[in-house]
């Protein structure tokens, strides 16, 4: 699964993909359509469980969680209607999973903004029109054939032309897609359309290197918004993340720590993203790896075992599991059989975020 970043020209995405993916590249120009096709990227996930099961269980290597971000130029008003090269950036929107949006919450005389002024909520609310619209073409175009399937009595495209219909008096009363109640079968059948709206959004408020906490009006506004959507916010200086994420270890521990800062704000960014793209971890912890698993919420045993090969998941017998808390009681696996803590597990357990598993299989 992946994530797209999104947003205004001039408002630091490309800035914000390039210290996120610790590119290389050099400083897009002050004008918008500078990134015509996506440019992709794997963001490791920071997670501090990892380094903690290694004080019990140390390991050749880490391996932490993945993601993959792609970077979207940026979208104008008129997006839908084909303006800026519009259709062309929708359609790599369609492919993404979530949406991260990018918003300027920022004052700088020298960038340029889009529309003249710095205004984040006009900002989201035209990204939010232009797919809404896009989203509403879509459906215009598809209806009609659905619709003549639906009169040959094939009872799947009469669920398939009663969810577009649903949709399509949702977008209407200019709500976004994402706050529509849908059934899995109703979200699978939209998934497939590509609607954009209905994806999950988190909204990234690029802010001044003196309000990194985010605290100031401008992050305020976003904040509100974000929380009637039930989407998430991270405060994050892309200038200053880009300048850190150019050092070496021991600088940027210096530097974070003259700013008063724990970690770099991309990793509570990266983190965002990875819970926004409905994601958690489990965890495979022996004397060759400990290593961080990417699966869906609310994925079973069988198929957390997939994730490493589909053998496993074919000739899945049972998990071994136990807890981080555990290990650090127990100090090791054998301490943890020997006091009962390892649980066995069947095909039908979900898997809880921080489980650390061994799985038996036969094939």
């Amino acid at each position: 699964m992946d994530a797209g970043i999104v947003g205004l020209p001039n408002v630091g995405k490309s800035t914000l993909f390039n210290a996120l993916t610790r590119s290389q590249a050099a400083q897009s120009a002050n004008y918008p359509f500078c990134t015509i096709e996506p440019n992709e990227g794997i963001v490791s996930v920071p997670d501090g469980r990892l380094q903690r099961i290694t004080k019990y269980i140390v390991p050749q290597k880490i391996i932490p969680a993945a993601l993959k971000l792609v970077d979207i130029a940026g979208i104008v008003k008129g997006a839908s209607v084909g303006e800026g090269l519009g259709n062309k950036f929708l359609s790599h929107i369609r492919e993404v999973d979530a949406i991260i949006q990018v918003t300027r919450c920022f004052e700088d005389p020298d960038i340029i903004h889009v529309a003249g002024q710095v205004n984040p909520l006009a900002d989201i609310e035209t990204i939010e029109t232009e797919l809404m619209l896009a989203d509403m073409q879509t459906l215009e175009t598809a209806l009609p054939k659905a619709q003549r399937t639906a009169r040959t009595g094939d009872k799947e495209a009469k669920q398939r032309v009663a969810v577009m219909e649903r949709c399509t008096a949702h977008l209407a009363d200019d709500q976004p897609l994402r706050k529509l109640e849908l059934s899995d079968l109703e979200k699978k059948c939209v998934s497939s359309l590509g609607l954009m709206t209905a994806k999950p959004v988190l909204f990234v408020a690029n802010v001044d290197e003196n309000d990194l906490a985010g605290t100031g009006p401008l992050v305020q506004q976003v904040r509100n918004y974000a929380a009637r959507i039930g989407a998430g916010v991270v405060p994050v200086c892309a200038k200053l993340e880009a300048e850190i994420a150019e050092l070496d270890e021991a600088d940027q521990q210096e530097t974070l720590e003259s700013l008063g800062l724990a970690e770099p704000a991309l990793a509570v960014l990266a983190r965002e993203a990875y819970r926004t793209l409905g994601l958690h971890s489990y965890f495979t912890a022996g004397e060759k790896e400990v290593r961080a698993w990417t699966i869906p919420i609310g994925a079973t045993a069988p198929q957390a075992a997939g994730v490493i090969h589909s053998d496993f998941e074919r000739g899945f017998i049972r998990a071994e599991v136990y807890g981080l808390a555990e290990l650090e009681t127990y100090h090791n696996e054998k301490e943890l059989r020997a006091a009962g803590k390892l649980r066995i597990e069947g095909k039908s357990y979900i898997m809880q975020d921080g489980d650390i598993c061994h799985f038996l299989f036969n094939v």
